[in-house]
């Protein structure tokens, strides 16, 4: 986040780390990072999707068998699909309604749990011996927690300030979040005696702290929050492959509009289908993790972009870092750490989307070619 800061702070155009390393290290990169950008947007939709369904077990004991799950599974993402299909209003109306429930059932956990335990109630934590591999998990993990934030600056175009302001925004969130995940985690180890294999954690600290009542009010706050979460990605990722459709950097039928409800149609299609298989075909686990080693491939582009930034524009950036390029050598090297962790399927999926996108610049370069000669 601190070189995403850094390297924020040299544009104001719209478009996040596409744009940082597409102008920093050629079209192919760019594009490469669009198609990472892309899958991380539809893997985490989809472990949400998984989450709501665990959630959903809080009422529904049998949620979590094959033929409910498929049946929720279904239901949700198909109804947030029909919704956007038909007109952005809608879809924008659903979203905005979700939006501050996202932080309700942590706020609740973090301030009832403190309380609980200021009052010494604790019970004999279970210890588990840590691996190095365990720990590198457990920080794969992690990533996806707080990752997220380099959405926020793909419309940076529309900020007053972007240039000077993405710093700020970027070190509050880390701040706060840190503040609120840790006083989280600290409730949950202490509160529950093996959180480990716990589906439900924070249903089953509200459980313990406030009874029966307050874990199904924080179940139904999950609820809400992932279906919030994955009304906000319906409306927004369609978005995105549809503008670097009509940039010509995505293949052209993403930006395919509908002739009556002028919205890109193909693009939600897509994505709802995507987000269906994926939820479907894995685990919250599976899809976090997938999630965030997709994260981590331009996490490292960004922070490798910060040393040829600085080099090719002395001068030019509105926030610089200090000890920049310590962090940006760190980044890399974490970044290159974290995505030796991912199993089999999700190498093969990372490996098919790489591919996929080399495919699409080679079109594209073709394309271009074309035009230049014939002009």
């Amino acid at each position: 986040m601190a070189c995403f800061a850094e390297v924020a702070s040299y544009f104001d155009q719209a478009g996040g780390p596409y744009l940082y390393t597409r102008v920093t290290f050629g079209r192919l990169l760019g594009i490469q990072t669009g198609w990472m950008f892309w899958l991380v947007r539809v893997a985490a939709p989809a472990a949400n999707a998984n989450l709501f369904v665990t959630y959903a077990g809080e009422f529904w004991p049998r949620a979590s068998q094959p033929i409910p799950r498929l049946l929720i599974l279904t239901l949700l993402i198909g109804f947030l699909a029909h919704v956007n299909f038909r007109g952005v209003r809608g879809g924008a109306h659903l979203s905005d309604i979700f939006t501050i429930a996202k932080l309700v059932p942590l706020l609740l956990v973090a301030a009832a749990g403190a309380i609980y335990l200021l009052a010494h109630h604790r019970i004999e934590v279970v210890r588990v011996p840590a691996t190095t591999s365990s720990w590198l998990k457990a920080i794969l993990l992690l990533v996806f927690g707080y990752g997220g934030f380099e959405s926020a600056l793909a419309p940076m175009d529309e900020v007053k300030d972007p240039r000077r302001d993405a710093a700020f925004a970027l070190f509050t969130a880390l701040i706060t979040c840190t503040l609120l995940y840790s006083v989280i985690q600290w409730v949950v180890i202490e509160v529950l005696p093996d959180p480990a294999h716990s589906g439900r954690p924070l249903a089953d600290v509200a459980r313990l702290v406030m009874g029966r009542g307050g874990a199904a009010l924080i179940a139904l706050g999950a609820l809400v929050s992932t279906y919030g979460n994955l009304s906000a990605n319906m409306l927004a990722v369609p978005r995105i492959t549809f503008a670097l459709a009509e940039s010509r950097d995505f293949p052209a039928v993403f930006a395919a509009v509908h002739p009556r409800f002028r919205t890109p149609y193909v693009s939600i299609l897509v994505f709802a289908v995507l987000t269906w298989l994926l939820a479907l075909l894995g685990n919250f686990a599976w899809n976090v993790t997938l999630s965030a080693v997709a994260r981590l491939f331009y996490y490292g582009l960004v922070c490798a972009a910060l040393l040829v930034l600085r080099r090719r524009k002395p001068g030019h950036a509105m926030f610089r870092l200090p000890g920049g390029a310590l962090f940006s050598l760190l980044g890399i090297g974490v970044c290159t750490v974290l995505i030796s962790q991912v199993n089999l399927s999700g190498s093969m999926i990372l490996l098919a989307t790489v591919l996929v996108a080399l495919f699409n610049w080679i079109l594209v370069r073709n394309r271009r070619t074309s035009e230049m000669s014939a002009g």
